[in-house]
């Protein structure tokens, strides 16, 4: 397993790219040191003061500077808030907005770019950790948001 996504909503289950699964409890977490750990809300929430190692996190950027449990090489933010490494630029046509590079487990780098999205199985703001899972784990050859 490549990444883990903890608290994933059920109905995005289906929807993570290969090679993430979704964790339950927080003590699977701390099992290794993940080449990508995506938390939601919810799940910064119930991590506590559970350890947990990972090459790059994805994690909402109101939270980020609370999660201090995590050991990350690099921090990946999104929400709506310029600061965030992952928003949107557009709510009424949506459009992910990459504000800097971001480096992928894999070793390769994204670069700051916008890329408008298709129909989506819910409100874009509410997909964005699932969105940058995405983006982050599935090939650069492959367009990651083919539902």
């Amino acid at each position: 397993m490549e990444g883990v996504f903890f608290r994933c909503p059920p109905a995005w289950e289906k929807l993570l790219p290969p090679g993430v699964f979704e964790a339950e409890r927080a003590e699977e977490l701390a099992a290794r040191c993940w080449p990508l750990l995506v938390l939601t809300r919810r799940g910064c929430e119930e991590l506590g003061d559970t350890a947990a190692m990972c090459r790059v996190l994805l994690a909402p950027g109101d939270r980020a500077l609370s999660l201090e449990h995590v050991s990350a090489e690099t921090v990946v933010t999104y929400g709506l808030s310029h600061r965030d490494s992952l928003t949107l630029s557009s709510l009424a046509e949506p459009v992910l907005c990459v504000q800097r590079q971001l480096p992928r487990p894999d070793g390769t780098v994204i670069e700051p770019q916008e890329f408008p999205l298709p129909a989506l199985p819910g409100p874009a703001a509410e997909l964005l950790p699932l969105l940058g899972a995405r983006l982050l784990r599935l090939p650069q050859t492959a367009d990651p948001f083919l539902w």
